[in-house]
Order: C-alpha cells, then structure tokens, then sequence
C-alpha cells in the first residue's frame, strides 16, 4: 500500500476551561509541537472547546433550576463554537500549517442557541471535512447537551486513511460503531472523558471487532484547572477530575502506545495501514463475517 505508515498523535492536555479564545491559543501551542515531530493524524479530548464540566449540576435537581446554574450555563454558551465559524477557521489555518489530518472535540452552538457535544475533522490542508453530534449525552450530560441525529455517521477519506469517530459513551452502541465498519472506517478516533480502566478494554475490542486502528484519546484535568467559581462545586471529585489514559490499538487489539495517565502530554505512535488487511483475513465484520441473510440495517446518510 503506498504511504502505508502514518504518524498519530494523540494530545492529552485541558483546554483553558470555559475560555474558548485561551483553548484556541493553547492548541496553537500543541499543533505547532506535533507538527514539528512530523505528525500525519492528530487527535484532540472529548470537548476540547470550551470544556468537558465534570462535577457541574448546573443548578439542576428534577422541578428545579437555579439562577446560578442557568449563570454558569450562559458562561459555557457564550464558550460554545459555531461550525463553521470562526473558531473552525483558524483552527483550518492552524492546521494548514502543519499539513495534518485533525479532529478536535468542542462544544458547538447552533443556530438555534442548543449546545452539542461534536467532533470536528479537518483535512491536512485545513479544510473542514465534516462533524458530528454526539447522538445520545450520557446521564446528566443531556441537562446541557442536544442530541445528534445520526446523519452525519459518516466516514471521511483522507490521504491518511479513512477517518470517523464515536464520543465517550457512543462507543457502547454496537449499532453506532456497525455504521462505521460498513463504511470502512481505518482509523477510529474515540474521544472520551472516561478514564476508568475499563475504557481500556473497550478501547482494545472496538480495534479487533473493526479490524481498525483505534485512537483513544482522554484529556489529564485537576480541580485547579477549573474558574475558581465553580472549585467548591467540583471539589466533590477530588483534586484529579481526569486521570487521562489515551490510548493507540491496533486491528489485532495490539496496544501500541499508551495507556497514558495521570499527567497531560503527548501520546505518538506510527501505524502500517497494511496492518488492517492483515487483520481481514479472518474476520471482517461488514464483510465477510457478516451475515446480511439474518441481520439487515437501513442506515440514513447524508448531510
């Protein structure tokens, strides 16, 4: 296969909590250090803009919300990103700087005012490949986060490979990650904020049930990152809200870096695309393992 090998990069770092205008400096900061060590791929945390808000009620009990929690919602709002926008492009012209396939968590605000949780891709030239919506926010996440609609499943191809993703939790529906695997996904991103050890696991079975490489990637977040008006609120966690754990697997379930944990920093990892129809030989779970006899799907596509 020509150009087999890519260089990945996955960037376990916090933003600058609720300040997407900071979040924007700092990744700057990142992307140039990646694309000085040659990255091709590029992955960034679960809400990278402006914030995942572990630990936050909001002001939400069931009957019940507080003029606080609607103050510290507006402050997340006003955080919020439009796609496109012009967040979107100067992430674009970053990106075009260091010619890198990158994919990047934010929050996104729509015309309408209702946050989502998104990724972002980009091509290596900064253009905008597509996004998508978290389909379904887990638990309390659903107080300040819409779902996505599944129309934007999509795979995205790229000189580097074939692209798409799932968010945190999306992960554990078998019929998300399917979407995926008909289309040919090679290099699977899975930003998350779940740093349990049994994310680990998760991480290694998606890589051998699609025959992909997997891009785990988590962000290293401490109480002290947090506006000092929130502290006392998520102080409840503990001084280490995020212990991290990115991780890159191989369509073997071969863990190739990582997991890292318990400090920010930058997890790199060079895959041989090759490895992929290797791991076809034996099993392919849209192909020839499948059985379209007995199991049939009717996905909606499009933009």
């Amino acid at each position: 296969m020509e150009d087999s090998f890519v260089k990945v990069a996955l960037v376990q770092y916090a933003p600058v909590l609720f300040d997407k205008k900071a979040t924007l400096d700092k990744m700057a900061d990142l992307l140039e250090e990646v694309g000085k060590e040659g990255a091709d791929v590029v992955v960034f945390p679960e809400a990278f803009i402006p914030a995942y808000p572990w630990a936050m009620s909001f002001g939400t009990v069931i009957g019940s919300r507080s003029p606080q929690g609607r103050d510290a919602f507006l402050h997340y709002w006003e955080n919020a990103i439009r796609i496109p926008g012009p967040e979107t492009d100067r992430i674009g012209s970053l990106v075009k700087k260091i010619s890198a396939v990158t994919v990047v968590g934010v929050i996104e605000k729509d015309l309408t005012g209702t946050l989502y949780c998104t990724l972002v891709y980009f091509d290596a030239d900064g253009s905008l490949l597509g996004k998508h919506r978290k389909l379904k926010p887990t638990a309390a996440e659903r107080v300040i986060w819409g779902e996505g609609d599944g129309t934007d499943l999509q795979v995205h191809d790229t000189a580097k490979g074939k692209i798409a993703g799932l968010i945190c939790w999306e992960n554990y529906m078998p019929l998300a990650r399917f979407a995926l695997y008909e289309q040919g996904v090679e290099l699977y991103c899975a930003p998350t904020a779940d740093a349990r050890d049994s994310w680990q696991a998760s991480m290694r079975h998606i890589a051998m049930e699609g025959r992909c490489f997997v891009l785990g990637c988590n962000q290293y977040v401490t109480l002290d990152m947090f506006p000092e008006a929130y502290r006392e609120e998520v102080s409840a966690k503990g001084e280490i809200l995020c212990r991290g754990g990115s991780v890159v697997v191989s369509p073997l379930g071969e863990v190739l870096a990582g997991p890292l944990f318990d400090r920010e920093g930058i997890l790199y990892a060079t895959l041989d695309r090759r490895e992929i129809g290797r791991g076809k030989m034996d099993f392919d779970v849209a192909g020839h393992y499948n059985r379209p006899d007995v199991f049939s799907y009717e996905w909606t596509k499009g933009k």
